[in-house]
């Protein structure tokens, strides 16, 4: 039996940094299946074309069910093609992002009264439904857009142009930050504060402390 654990957060939380540090350690140790969504399998994929802005440029002009079935569909294609038969015999499975990031951004495209329901009917739709597999744990990195917001900067050299359609609208990422904790909560999610507020702007908890946090989520 192996352990599928997810980790995800909001645009600039260090997800990535993370996964890539927690990847390097497993694989000294276990049998590690790495996975990281969305793929952008194809040029015109719809994943693409939606962040991107080619689709509608306002990052809630397609609807939640919508948007969350060009990512689904993008999962499912990548199962079936890439790592169905490779799931069942790693020790660990390891996603940066997965049916979690649906349920960050899309969730308030929708009334908060309707939120528990779109969750319900997505992890039907991806775990039952579609048969993609359902992870054992998920890791949240809890990062406030103001914070990450200054992570983004750096990582673009300040180069606005740079940020997706997501990235680019904080009122829509504040909303998502707002949905992404309720959602952890009512989930079971393991949330890691990766940043707190104070009286000089931000102090951001070490790398090296999160990834000591994560990793003994994982190998608990």
């Amino acid at each position: 039996m192996n352990k599928f654990v997810v980790i995800d957060g909001l645009d600039g939380s260090g997800k990535t940094t993370q996964f890539d540090i927690c990847k390097k350690k497993l694989q000294l140790t276990h049998n590690v299946l790495e996975l990281s969504f969305p793929t952008y399998r194809e040029a015109s994929s719809a994943v693409k074309m939606y962040l991107n802005g080619e689709i509608t440029p306002e990052a809630d002009g397609v609807n939640a069910y919508a948007a969350a079935s060009f990512y689904a569909v993008d999962r499912y294609i990548s199962y079936k093609q890439d790592w169905e038969k490779k799931f069942n015999s790693a020790e660990i499975v390891l996603s940066c992002r997965y049916t979690t990031s649906n349920i960050i951004h899309q969730t308030v495209k929708l009334p908060e009264t309707e939120r528990e329901n779109y969750i319900d009917w997505l992890y039907d739709y991806e775990f039952c439904k579609l048969g993609l597999p359902k992870p054992d744990s998920v890791i949240y990195l809890n990062m406030p857009v103001e914070a990450s917001q200054i992570l983004l900067s750096k990582r673009y050299n300040d180069d606005e142009g740079k940020k997706d359609i997501h990235e680019k609208n904080i009122a829509y990422l504040k909303k998502c930050y707002d949905a992404a904790i309720f959602s952890a909560k009512k989930l079971g999610w393991v949330i890691i504060d990766c940043a707190k507020k104070t009286s000089n702007g931000y102090e951001f908890l070490p790398e090296d402390e999160i990834n000591k946090i994560i990793m003994s989520n994982i190998l608990k």
